[in-house]
């Protein structure tokens, strides 16, 4: 029995075909070969047509039966992972309303802001367990304000997933973690936060219905089924973001457990058995795939706006053909590379940096001694001292990670990157072979019910690699970081609102 896996990025559609008895991914597959164009109409803003998916899907799905002859009646189910954060608006027809304003779209920022201050910051912790940020409610609320006419037509809000799960089955539904990370869900209360959607003068009447993340949440439809080549009344058995769905990939399922990604953002992604929430909201939690009421699982969310777009910019500005290039470029120049320092926090408001925009930059440039190797190897050093500065955010809400674990892709494939990030936060780095759409076929195949437990999931997952912190380079990495981030207090000071 075979079970199909999308992955819905930003930058790339991903398609996994795997087999549940080997526990092996038969063919992966991804659409387009270049990333997809994020609008900005506005500065701060990121924008993606939802149509734009759709079509990845249908020709990612399309490149997979081509390497694999299949009886599309072989599968057993279609598992999804998405992008998180993101909202999707649609009308009575399915018809979509605007582009979807996506995860790094900072225009609701102070509308988070001022609604966290009006609801009060201890009881939008204690209840909803972030502050309402710049997260899919005021995404919402921005429409509401700002466009009334669309609003006015709105029958379903979705997130990039529920949308995509929509033109599957066309059931328009949610799960519980995807309410929790829009900031519908009150973890107090056990139910959809209605006191922030009063706030923010929005019926209950346009979330969709709630579905269990693992089990049936509707069938392929016809005309799914035709434009994709699969068979009408396959079940879509999973769904999450792509942040828990990575984590489930990698078995980080119980308390303590940590995975991380490079990916067009950087996260690292913690699990806790502890209702809890940073009191500075630079970090968010979220109802993990194994959330219950029996059984409490957060999921601990550091995210980097931008990592992997920080390093296609620099591909892209150096004119070089590929990443490899870029590696080549790094490993010429030393450790800290001769004091140019880079800040990778060009992607929009950054939670981790209190919803602070500061823009990337490159502090400490010498015309007369740095060269293309140094940009290329103050990028990958400084993404990865971004990720030593938000795992310092995640040891003071209790999370202490000694392994990250990852799949060997994206960033993870540089070993420069591989050395700084081990180096500089003294972590053992455990890299599968494994992403996003290989973790959603797996999760579709429990959800289906081939699998009897969770223990299951994990037949013919590998380890690939395992990186120590180099004992002789580890110290020069905590030195260099530790001028890095002297340098960002003094970014952060400079990009304070005026009185703060």
């Amino acid at each position: 029995m075979y079970f199909l896996g999308y992955d819905l990025g930003s930058s790339f559609v991903k398609a996994c075909l795997f087999d549940g008895e080997t526990g092996r991914a038969v063919a992966r597959s991804s659409h387009p070969d270049e990333e997809m164009p994020i609008a900005a109409p506005r500065p701060g803003w990121a924008e993606q047509d939802p149509e734009s998916w759709w079509e990845s899907a249908r020709r990612a799905t399309e490149r997979l039966l081509w390497t694999v002859p299949l009886n599309p009646k072989d599968v057993g189910g279609i598992g999804i992972s998405y992008q998180m954060h993101g909202l999707v608006l649609v009308g009575k027809a399915g018809e979509v309303l605007r582009p979807s304003i996506l995860w790094c779209d900072s225009r609701a920022v102070e509308i988070g802001n001022e609604a966290f201050q009006a609801l009060g910051e201890e009881r939008c912790l204690a209840h909803l367990l972030n502050s309402p940020g710049n997260f899919t409610a005021s995404k919402l609320r921005w429409v509401r304000v700002n466009e009334p006419e669309v609003f006015g037509r709105a029958h379903k809000l979705l997130l990039p997933g529920d949308y995509f799960a929509f033109r599957l089955t066309g059931r328009a539904a949610t799960t519980l973690s995807g309410l929790s990370e829009g900031i519908f869900w009150d973890f107090a209360e056990k139910r959809v936060a209605d006191f922030l959607l009063h706030h923010y003068e929005v019926g209950e009447d346009l979330l969709p219905e709630i579905v269990p993340t693992f089990g049936e949440q509707g069938r392929l439809t016809a005309e799914a089924a035709r434009t994709l080549g699969l068979a009408p009344g396959t079940p879509v058995t999973f769904r999450a973001g792509d942040q828990p769905t990575n984590a489930l990939s990698l078995n980080v399922l119980e308390p303590g457990e940590i995975a991380a990604t490079a990916g067009t953002s950087g996260v690292v992604y913690g699990v806790t058995g502890v209702v809890r929430a940073d009191p500075r909201s630079r970090v968010g939690s979220f109802a993990h795939v194994n959330h219950s009421g029996e059984a409490v699982r957060l999921g601990v969310l550091l995210c980097i706006n931008g990592t992997g777009s920080a390093n296609r910019w620099l591909r892209q500005a150096l004119g070089k053909s590929g990443y490899e290039d870029l590696n080549r470029l790094a490993a010429a120049a030393p450790v800290g590379a001769d004091g140019l320092l880079f800040y990778p926090f060009g992607n929009g408001a950054e939670r981790m940096l209190e919803n602070l925009d500061p823009g990337a930059s490159f502090r400490g440039l010498r015309f007369n001694n740095h060269g293309e190797t140094h940009l290329a190897r103050a990028v990958q050093e400084g993404i990865a001292f971004a990720f030593r500065h938000g795992i310092g955010i995640l040891e003071e809400v209790g999370l202490h990670p000694k392994v990250l674990r990852s799949g060997l892709g994206n960033m993870l494939l540089s070993p420069l990157f591989r050395e700084a990030l081990a180096g500089v936060t003294g972590c053992t780095l455990e890299l599968y072979r494994t992403d996003g759409a290989t973790g959603a076929a797996r999760g579709a195949a429990l959800g289906a019910g081939f699998y009897r437990s969770p223990s299951e999931l994990f037949r013919g997952l590998e380890l690939e690699a395992t990186i120590e912190p180099d004992p002789e380079l580890a110290p020069r990495y905590r030195e260099a970081y530790e001028t890095w981030a002297e340098g960002l207090s003094l970014t952060l000071r400079e990009n304070l609102p005026p009185g703060t």
